[in-house]
């Protein structure tokens, strides 16, 4: 019976460890060991396209921010991080872009033409994306753990994302609604005369690329800015790209409602809610710059947090037969 011994103590010995070593791999799989964060961020999130903008001539940068119609965007996020120079991040943000021809200050410059188009639009955005985030300072850093680390990084990507451009109607009494503009076709897209104009999708592919800073307040939790810039290949985020078609052709294409609610919102040269009355014999004539697609940027305040993350401080307290 004695011999049996060893063997039991070493088959018991064997499941112990067995049991430890699943143990221990499940949490890491589970809490990533500090390799996953998850967070959280808040910001303005600006619109840059045709509409809106200041004086002198369109351009496609910060310049044409119009602060005043800025909206705030939530967004939340969680990255893994397989070495701590590199992270892959996964996030989705809400947020809202407006454009205001009426906003630009006419100082009588190249403003001229884009304050006189009287065009605006707004629309609820929905976007996700996968990121690369590279933490260069990292190799540079004297000491383990993270508490009071700051750590600059860039991030550049892809996503999808989702708009809906409204403009504002005006009915002959005088009362407004947001109307979504795609179904109007106000620069013809899908008009048999315009062959060359097919009508826009309202999901659409971006590339995000930026870059920003975490500061670790403790081990496992850091604040953070970013700025990031959505690089897209549409030019309708605002629903305006080309030139002023026909009239007569919403007539043809669309129900009576719609054509009514089209011919006020495709051209507002003039518009005084209320009168019908706009500018007219423009057919032909630029309702916007095709040669620049849209795009949109945001500055977020980031919080996140590192999960099961250690503190190295600890394991110079424990003792050596725990490791």
């Amino acid at each position: 019976m004695r011999t049996t011994v060893p063997s039991v103590r070493t088959l018991v010995l064997i499941l112990v460890l067995s049991v430890s070593t699943l143990r221990s791999f499940s949490q890491s799989i589970i809490t990533g060991n500090g390799k996953f964060e998850i967070g959280a961020g808040i910001g303005p999130m600006f619109f840059l396209g045709d509409l809106g903008g200041n004086y002198g001539k369109g351009t496609t940068f910060i310049k044409d921010v119009n602060l005043p119609l800025t909206k705030m965007a939530f967004g939340a996020y969680v990255s893994y991080h397989p070495t701590e120079w590199l992270g892959f991040r996964l996030a989705i943000n809400k947020g809202k872009l407006e454009g205001y021809d009426s906003l630009i200050v006419d100082k009588g410059g190249d403003e001229y033409f884009r304050k006189n188009r009287n065009l605006q639009f707004q629309s609820n955005l929905l976007e996700g994306y996968l990121a690369a985030e590279i933490y260069p300072s990292v190799f540079l850093e004297q000491y383990d753990g993270l508490q009071g680390k700051f750590r600059p990084y860039g991030v550049i990507g892809i996503g999808a994302f989702h708009f809906n451009p409204q403009g504002k109607y005006y009915d002959p009494s005088g009362r407004s609604s947001w109307v979504d503009l795609q179904p109007l076709h106000l620069e013809g897209q899908g008009f048999d005369e315009y062959p060359d104009r097919p009508n826009y999708s309202l999901t659409q592919i971006e590339i995000p690329m930026g870059g920003g800073f975490k500061y670790y307040i403790k081990e496992n939790m850091y604040v953070g800015m970013e700025v990031l810039f959505r690089k897209t290949f549409t030019d309708y985020i605002d629903d305006v790209s080309k030139d002023y078609i026909d009239p007569i052709l919403f007539d043809k294409y669309l129900t009576p409602a719609q054509a009514v609610m089209a011919k006020q919102l495709f051209n507002r040269q003039g518009f005084i809610p209320g009168n019908t009355q706009t500018r007219q014999n423009i057919v032909g004539e630029q309702r916007g710059n095709p040669k620049n697609n849209d795009n949109f940027f945001s500055t977020i305040l980031r919080f996140g947090w590192r999960l099961n993350q250690d503190d190295p401080g600890l394991h110079q307290m424990r003792c050596p037969s725990f490791y």
